[in-house]
């Protein structure tokens, strides 16, 4: 297959390209949840090509919260890496680091993605929306006051995450029942709360 041959090509090359190579494969092959769809990567070949010279930079530019922004970074970089450190955005949390748990969940185009296995080069040209960027969001606000109300959140780490995965589900499917909700919210943990999904 031409993924395969594109593979082979790019293990010729240097051990960084390699490595984000790697960082590549492994988002393709990570778990999805409904609630939780992770936006196709552009391919390797696209990736390494965009690479500035020997400095192995990769110039991206991407909506944030409404703010376009553009930025040289590692193309090993992923984007919750980018949010925090680069555009100190730190109310997306990263727990996991693996996609298993759900704290770093942002919207990548209007859906939910785990921001600790998406790489910021593969959302070059990307609409991204974190949990800062729904602060006058009527849907959001009304979230934030059940979370309250119904003590939804205990220390708070995974908080962010709940509220983007439960913005995505109510938009989504409105008249969602209790078993929809705890599948689809099965992809975030609350530590607090023993892992009940």
């Amino acid at each position: 297959p031409p993924e395969r041959a594109s593979c082979k090509r790019l293990m010729q090359r240097t051990s960084s390209e390699r490595m984000s190579w790697r960082k590549v494969a492994d988002l393709r092959a990570a778990p999805r949840y409904a609630s939780d769809l992770v936006r196709p990567c552009r391919s390797a070949e696209r990736i390494a090509a965009r690479s500035r010279g020997g400095d192995d930079m990769t110039h991206v530019s991407m909506t944030i919260n409404g703010d376009v922004v553009e930025a040289d970074i590692e193309p090993r970089t992923h984007l919750g890496d980018f949010l925090r450190e680069h555009r100190f955005l730190t109310g997306t949390h990263l727990g996991c680091e693996h996609g298993i748990c759900g704290a770093c969940t942002v919207q990548i185009d209007g859906a939910s993605s785990r921001s600790c296995i998406a790489l910021a080069v593969a959302c070059d040209g990307a609409d991204v929306r974190t949990v800062e960027g729904f602060d006058d969001d009527p849907l959001m606000r009304k979230l934030r006051d059940a979370f309250t109300r119904e003590h939804a959140l205990q220390c708070g780490y995974c908080t962010p995450g709940m509220l983007i995965s439960a913005h995505d589900l109510v938009r989504r499917l409105p008249e969602a029942d209790e078993d929809i909700i705890r599948s689809e919210m099965e992809g975030n943990l609350c530590r607090c709360t023993g892992y009940v999904g």
